[in-house]
């Protein structure tokens, strides 16, 4: 049996971390919204949750999200 290798990782996600949990439909689907309403990814609304729950316990923003590309998918 050959070993079967990982894919290497997109380029824009090298040394990056996945972060997920498991909520109910509504919680996702109101993400999504979100992201609509707002032109925005879920990618930057969860960097941007992230750095409010941060500041709260007094830790530093480090989940800044960048600006989304013009045509970039959700």
């Amino acid at each position: 049996m050959s070993e079967m290798k990982k894919p290497a990782p997109k380029p824009s996600r090298a040394a990056k971390r996945q972060i997920a949990g498991w909520f109910e439909p509504a919680v996702s689907k109101a993400l999504r919204h979100l992201a609509i309403e707002r032109d925005t990814s879920l990618q930057s609304l969860m960097a941007e949750a992230l750095d409010d729950l941060f500041a709260k316990y007094g830790k530093p923003r480090i989940a800044v999200p960048k600006p989304r590309r013009k045509g970039a998918k959700t």
